[in-house]
C-alpha cells in the first residue's frame, strides 16, 4: 500500500457518512470484511491477540503483529489500520520503530493509547510515529486513543474536559484522530465532537446512540471493536462444549457459512 492508500483512509474521516469499521482479528475474517463492503479494515488488538494465544494489553509479540497485518495487506485492496495498543513499549523511541515496521508492512493508519498512562507519554509516541511515517513517505493516520471513558480516570462530571484536554496535547504533537471508547451519552458525545477539530472515533457499546444519531452528533469514525470477536468466541464456546457433551453434530451447521463460500471467498485476490 501507498500513500496514496493513506490520503484515501484519511478522507474516509470527513465524511459524508460515518466510517464504520467492523474489526477483524487475521486475513481471514479481514478479506470476509472486505467482501460485505467495508470501505477499510482496522484491527483489534484483543481479538488479533486472542487468536494468536496471547492476552490483551501490550502483551502481543511485536513480530506477531508484523506477521498479521503483512498477511492482511497481501489479501485486501482496501486500507488497513491497526490497534497498535500503547505501541508496545514505554519507550517512544522505540515505538517509532514498531511504527516504522508496521508501515513497512503496508499499514496507513494505527491507534496508540494512553491507557492508565501521563498524557505526556502518548504525545511523545505521537511525535516518533508521525516521524516514522514521514520518514517512510506515508501520512500515515495517527489516532489517539484516550481512556478517561473507559477506565473512569477522573470523576463523570470531568471527563468531557479532561478528554478535550488531552485531545488538544495529541492534536499538537500530531495526532489526527481522537478515540474516545466507552463515551455513549449523546451530550457527552456531542460536546466532544464540538470541542475538538479532529475527527471522533468512537467504540460500539449496546447503549450507543444509533449510526444516524451518532452521524448527526458529529462523530465521525465508528469501530465495533473486539465485539464481533468477543460474539464469535462465545459461539464457538457453546458449540464445542455441547459438541464435546453430547456429539451432536446439527447444532454445527445452524447459521454456518457453506464450505463453497467460504472457499471462493478465500480463493479470490
Amino acid at each position: 500500500m501507498t500513500d496514496a492508500t493513506a490520503k484515501t483512509f484519511r478522507a474516509l474521516h470527513q465524511g459524508p457518512d460515518l466510517l464504520l469499521l467492523p474489526n477483524v482479528w487475521d486475513a481471514g475474517s479481514a478479506k470476509l470484511f472486505e467482501s460485505l463492503g467495508a470501505r477499510a479494515i482496522a484491527t483489534t488488538s484483543a481479538g488479533l491477540a486472542w487468536a494468536l494465544g496471547h492476552p490483551d494489553g501490550n502483551a502481543l509479540p511485536m513480530d506477531a503483529l508484523i506477521a498479521t497485518a503483512q498477511a492482511i495487506t497481501a489479501v485486501i485492496r482496501v486500507p488497513l489500520t491497526v490497534d497498535a495498543e500503547g505501541g508496545y513499549s514505554d519507550d517512544p523511541a522505540t515505538v517509532g520503530e514498531n511504527v516504522a515496521r508496521l508501515l513497512s508492512a503496508g499499514v496507513v493508519g494505527i491507534n496508540l493509547e494512553d491507557g492508565g498512562g501521563p498524557p505526556e507519554l502518548l504525545a511523545a509516541k505521537i511525535e516518533r510515529a508521525k516521524q516514522a511515517g514521514a520518514r517512510a513517505g506515508v501520512d500515515v493516520f495517527v489516532n489517539a486513543r484516550t481512556d478517561v471513558f473507559l477506565r473512569g480516570l477522573v470523576p463523570a462530571e470531568r471527563r468531557v474536559e479532561e478528554t478535550l484536554a488531552r485531545a488538544a496535547r495529541y492534536q499538537q504533537a500530531g495526532a489526527d484522530g481522537l478515540f474516545v471508547p466507552g463515551a455513549t451519552d449523546a451530550d457527552d458525545l456531542q460536546a466532544l465532537t464540538r470541542g475538538t477539530p479532529l475527527p471522533v472515533n468512537i467504540m460500539a457499546k449496546p447503549n450507543l446512540p444509533s449510526a444516524p444519531e451518532l452521524q448527526r452528533l458529529g462523530v465521525r469514525r465508528l469501530s465495533a471493536g473486539s465485539a464481533i470477536a468477543q460474539a464469535l468466541w462465545g459461539r464457538a464456546g457453546a458449540l464445542a462444549s455441547a459438541f464435546l457433551r453430547d456429539g451432536h453434530s446439527a447444532a454445527l451447521f445452524e447459521e454456518a457459512a457453506s464450505y463453497p463460500s467460504l472457499n471462493n471467498l478465500m480463493t479470490r485476490r
